[in-house]
């Protein structure tokens, strides 16, 4: 007997409605949760975006991936479970319900009704029992008549299918959460929990990833990416799982015949479309088909989604610049391809080029840059992501490449390229981006172009600058220059020598190792004026440096050349911190497009479709189908009592019941009574 009370209380759990609602609450709000969190990322991008304090509580509450969560399949479970329970257990009742006509029903509870009226009929009972199951009858109700004494009763009653519409609800959650559960890739979790199946790194090719992460034909239920670069197949999808990944095999081989990218004039991506080539793997059997966004297509039972595009391992040129005062050799031809590894000789030996991605034209906007007032040199020219500006000027502002340089160590660093000159401020530079964190923004140095628009002026001018061998000989002109030749050698000497410290100071930490040996050396009130004097000497000393490249240079600069040194030393002073000792100029590519596709198996797809259907159906027949019962008591006397009951209350249940009695009344020739508990108004 506690064994049977125990099972019954747990039903009447399960089949509560207080239980379906607080399940139906909590999967809405992880709905919500796998709404705004962008699911089945690299974990790195949840680390970077929450720290290392959140990322392993969110990763514990499986918040990366809430649709295919142990939790979150467990509650649906639990959710098919009550609903089903809570159809059993209104079915019985809810059936006898809408075949009952109520005939039963006593005068006093009739009488009851908020909606009842009383009066005298002029008519015998027969005669009046006839029209009135007549005027039902037209008025689209099935009644039924029951006799009893001294009086017979007409039970009348009209959509009471809309009953048809809870179970219609109920079994399309029903249906809506198996569909869930079928693609919530319930086998997969066991295999990896009995540990057939493990997820591998995704940093790997192919053919090296391990036959336990694997996935055979078989499985039922997946959702995968698709990469093909023009010219080549695949027959896998790549499933993003936790920190790794999982390889899915298709029944079929799709190979990238052509990739199609249109732009709008903003230079945000129009339309892209693959096309493909099918070929059946058993069969051997080859058709065509282009996808588009929005224009899934089918095959084998997978459906393939134009989802993305990348670069499929464009071929670059680049020239690598040596960074050091006294290179070996200046620049360096390399022929690199996207996704490849190259180990560096030269000045860079000792690091490894990763090279991450190619664009081949960023849309920029150019409008009024706004330049951070404090912060390092390099911090003040930053990329547009720093760009505050109330107007838009949208400009492609040319090829660019985004690399990491990683030294023995395993440190890396990345970098951000730009192929041609951008025009800021008045003037034309080379955007060299460098960050230490891939959470944080990029920090651009600009090299300021010559008249041939290239850095090659740039390059020569900060090596003979910044050769401390070259110092003494740049000293000397500008003591020479800037103090005439009738000025005494002890007042030249002073002055050379001064020169001489500031061109070490600068070439060893640029503007940042001046400043310290201004706050270090100077008195508070005389270092403005110091600095002065320290940035003439750098703006003389580097127009001696280009006169010595430049023989035939004018003895003072026009306005363009001024400028052209100033920016130099900017960007020299910033080249001591880009942490690299080599910068690698896009010169010229031949790109390679790949497309990426996403391939699902979704064996609940047809059960959602069609519990949406049902659920449509069912609130419409809940809401807009009216269930009336209308009674009819005629008694002998020579009197009549009708009372009508709706399902909901509303405006148009009193219509109703006016019209219903005003009509009977006249039918029985017969001048209603006062009722002794009229019906209050409705709002």
């Amino acid at each position: 007997m506690r064994h049977r009370s125990t099972a019954r209380t747990l039903y009447e759990l399960l089949s509560s409605m207080r239980f379906a609602i607080s399940l139906l609450s909590i999967l809405a709000i992880a709905s919500v949760i796998g709404t705004v969190l962008k699911q089945n990322e690299p974990y790195n991008n949840y680390l970077n975006q929450f720290g290392p304090f959140w990322f392993p509580v969110f990763e514990k509450l499986g918040l990366y991936a809430v649709y295919n969560s142990v939790w979150f399949l467990v509650i649906l479970g639990f959710l098919v479970i009550s609903t089903t329970a809570c159809i059993l257990r209104q079915a019985k009742p809810m059936v006898k319900d809408m075949q009952s006509y109520r005939e039963h029903a006593r005068e006093a509870s009739l009488a009851q009704f908020q909606h009842h009226a009383r009066f005298p009929i002029g008519q015998t009972s027969a005669a009046s029992q006839t029209r009135i199951l007549d005027y039902l009858q037209r008025q689209g109700f099935r009644s039924r008549v029951n006799p009893r004494e001294g009086a017979v009763l007409i039970a009348a009653r009209q959509g009471s299918w809309t009953r048809i519409g809870y179970f219609l609800a109920h079994g399309a959650i029903v249906l809506i959460c198996i569909g869930g559960l079928l693609d919530g890739n319930l086998p997969l979790k066991l295999q990896m929990l009995l540990g057939d199946k493990r997820i591998t790194n995704g940093n790997q090719l192919i053919s090296d990833i391990p036959e336990s992460s694997r996935l055979g034909l078989d499985n039922w239920s997946f959702r995968g990416n698709v990469f093909i670069p023009e010219g080549k197949s695949a027959r896998q999808a790549v499933l993003n799982v936790q920190d790794g990944v999982l390889l899915q095999d298709l029944p079929f081989a799709v190979s990238l015949r052509k990739f199609h990218l249109e732009h709008y004039s903003t230079g945000m991506p129009k339309r892209f479309a693959s096309d493909i080539v099918v070929t059946d793997l058993r069969s051997g059997q080859s058709f065509e088909k282009t996808i588009e966004v929005n224009k899934p297509f089918e095959v084998a039972g997978i459906t393939l989604y134009q989802a993305s595009f990348e670069d499929g391992g464009s071929h670059l040129t680049l020239r690598s610049h040596a960074l050091a005062p006294q290179p070996q050799e200046a620049t360096r031809p390399l022929k690199v391809d996207v996704g490849d590894s190259l180990a560096l000789q030269g000045e860079a030996q000792g690091y490894t080029l990763e090279l991450g991605s190619f664009r081949p034209f960023n849309i920029e906007n150019m409008a009024d840059e706004t330049a951070p007032a404090e912060g390092s040199a390099l911090e003040r020219h930053l990329g547009s992501g720093a760009r505050s500006s109330a107007r838009k000027d949208m400009q492609n502002v040319g090829p660019s490449i985004q690399y990491k340089l990683r030294d023995n160590a395993g440190q890396a660093r990345e970098y951000m390229n730009y192929m041609q000159p951008i025009e800021q401020d008045g003037a034309r530079y080379f955007l060299a981006g460098m960050r230490t964190d891939p959470a944080l923004p990029f920090r651009y140095m600009r090299i300021p172009v010559d008249a041939n628009n290239t850095p090659d002026s740039w390059f020569a001018l900060r090596r003979t600058l910044l050769d401390p061998a070259r110092h003494t000989e740049l000293a000397r002109r500008f003591s020479l220059v800037a103090l005439g030749p009738d000025t005494s050698d002890t007042m030249r000497a002073r002055m050379q020598e001064t020169a001489l410290k500031t061109l070490d100071l600068f070439a060893r930490g640029g503007f940042e190792a001046l400043g310290k040996f201004i706050e270090s050396t100077i008195p508070a009130a005389e270092r403005d004026k110091a600095a002065d004097i320290f940035l003439k000497i750098l703006e003389g000393s580097a127009w001696e440096a280009w006169r010595l490249q430049h023989p035939d240079a004018p003895k003072t600069p026009d306005a363009t050349l001024d400028r052209f040194l100033r920016d130099s030393l900017n960007s020299m002073s910033d080249s001591l911190h880009y942490g690299a000792p080599v910068y690698l100029q896009l010169d010229g590519f031949e790109e390679v497009r790949a497309t990426v596709l996403q391939a699902t198996r979704s064996p609940g797809k047809p059960l959602v479709y069609l519990g949406s259907l049902l659920l449509v159906l069912g609130v419409f027949a809940m809401l807009y189908v009216r269930e009336r019962r209308l009674f009819v008591l005629v008694k002998d006397q020579g009197e009549a009592l009708l009372a009508l009951s709706s399902n909901r209350k509303s405006m148009d249940v009193d219509q109703d019941f006016a019209r219903h009695r005003d009509a009977l009344a006249q039918l029985l020739d017969a001048r209603p009574a006062a009722s002794p508990n009229p019906a209050p108004p409705q709002a």
